[in-house]
């Protein structure tokens, strides 16, 4: 087996809705890459989503992937909750259209590509690529916001 691509993602956003950021560290080997942008009228969920979606859009060809996410709503979703929607025809238990059912889609597009091992983390305990994909998310927000001013 080779090498694992090892990822951590996180969201930001300033109020929800509200300006928003996504960021990633992306670890295969010695080589480090890190990601984020944003976007300025969203939620938490869309940018912690949209961090994983970007972070596996880097990844060029069929990899063995550790996403480490903070988000139980990404954890869950992409774990446990997906089938189900897909089942219902992308509906909830509450036959209610899923909420950021486009980014969903396209996370488990991109997940499909790779085998997957997605681990929660808890935030803000000091995890040094946690809190990097945190300041990285940040500036996605900062970003945003001096581009609208």
């Amino acid at each position: 087996m080779g090498k694992i691509v090892e990822i951590w993602s996180d969201g930001a956003s300033k109020g929800n809705p509200g300006p928003g950021g996504w960021g990633a560290v992306l670890r295969y080997g010695h080589n480090k890459k890190e990601i984020y942008g944003g976007e300025y009228n969203t939620t938490n969920n869309r940018m912690e989503l949209k961090a994983a979606i970007e972070a596996l859009k880097q990844l060029n060809r069929k990899c063995t992937v550790n996403i480490h996410t903070d988000s139980q709503y990404v954890k869950n979703g992409i774990t446990l909750w997906i089938q189900g929607w897909k089942k219902k025809g992308w509906k909830t238990s509450s036959k209610q259209p899923v909420k950021n059912m486009e980014l969903w889609k396209e996370l488990d597009s991109l997940a499909q590509r790779h085998e997957i091992h997605w681990e929660w983390v808890k935030g803000h305990v000091g995890i040094e690529d946690n809190e990097r994909a945190d300041a990285l998310a940040n500036l996605g927000v900062e970003q945003v916001l001096k581009s609208n001013n």
